[in-house]
């Protein structure tokens, strides 16, 4: 029986960031250093399939310290972690390494150099995520507001508006939070921003990659974790971009087909935590059902790379 043809328009870039990758090495570096079992604070990037390999190697994940026995290292995820954490590391002769994203640890220091010089912080990010929670955690409980969504822009209450900065969650939609921006700015206009904007480059080339996609697509598959912020992002950009079926999808056995129907035209993309082997997964998938044409629509190169801790002897520079 002839299959049927499906047009696959493959995002790039996607996947794995220069973060995700540092974080990742971490972990694998550690345990052929230390040897198993490495401890990990927090799933070491929001995706399943990244954390059972480590897990298979030796990495054993836990939430807090407290599950942390004596003796072992210990390593903080990509989101970043309040002060308290390694501060309580430090009290318990835990041996520790941060696998902070570089580009979350740059907002952290934002935030600091905002507060040294008595200025009130707005944060924009969502409640409860784990680099929210670790970026509002590196001051003093009041010093940074959260602000959501426009509502909350609209409406937040600050002590001085002429002592005022704003901050960003590094993995929300750049168009959403322009919107915010606009909003703080027209309500505050000696509200101080970072020189470089904190939404970080892979969140930023990934979404414009959908958007380069998604007017193409009858449907568009993000390959990604439900509680990976910048993934669910993506789904939404490929929506407001008018692709009338865009999907999160963990793994390829989890596709919905029936939701697909008779597309012949679908986006592909990926979630800067998701690895590559997990999109050719859902390639072959698609090569199992359909006649499939592949079209990769690139709208930006990628090159930066980040230093590992000097505790693992980092050799290489970064860009």
């Amino acid at each position: 029986m002839q299959k049927p043809p499906l047009t696959v328009f493959l995002a790039s870039p996607r996947g794995f960031c220069a973060g995700v990758e540092r974080a990742v090495e971490i972990v694998e570096q550690a345990l052929l250093k230390f040897g198993p079992p490495v401890y990990v604070r927090h799933e070491i990037v929001h995706n399943r399939y990244v954390v059972e390999a480590l897990e298979a190697k030796g990495a054993v994940f836990v939430e807090e310290l407290l599950e942390v026995p004596a003796g072992v290292p210990v390593i903080f995820s990509a989101h970043g972690v309040p002060k308290t954490v390694p501060a309580e590391a430090a009290r318990r002769n835990l041996f520790y390494l941060d696998a902070t994203c570089p580009l979350v640890s740059k907002v952290h220091r934002e935030a600091e150099r905002h507060a040294r010089i008595g200025r009130q912080i707005i944060l924009i990010g969502h409640t409860g995520h784990p680099e929210v929670i670790g970026t509002m955690g590196q001051l003093p409980e009041g010093t940074i507001l959260l602000v959501e969504n426009v509502a909350d822009a609209e409406t937040i209450q600050v002590a001085d508006p002429a002592r005022l900065a704003f901050i960003t969650q590094t993995t929300l939609s750049v168009d959403d939070t322009a919107t915010m921006v606009e909003v703080l700015k027209r309500r505050f206009p000696k509200i101080n921003g970072p020189k470089k904007e904190d939404i970080c480059y892979a969140t930023t080339n990934r979404q414009l990659a959908v958007k380069a996609i998604a007017p193409e697509c009858e449907a568009l598959l993000v390959v990604g974790a439900p509680n990976s912020s910048n993934s669910q992002r993506l789904v939404e950009v490929a929506y407001k971009m008018g692709c009338r079926h865009a999907m999160l999808v963990q793994r390829a056995d989890r596709i919905d087909w029936t939701r697909l129907g008779d597309v012949r035209r679908l986006g592909i993309t990926a979630g800067a935590s998701a690895p590559e082997v997990l999109v050719e997964e859902v390639i072959a998938a698609c090569r199992a059902r359909f006649d499939v044409t592949i079209r990769e629509i690139t709208v930006t190169s990628e090159s930066v790379q980040f230093k590992l801790p000097r505790a693992l002897g980092e050799t290489r520079a970064a860009s």
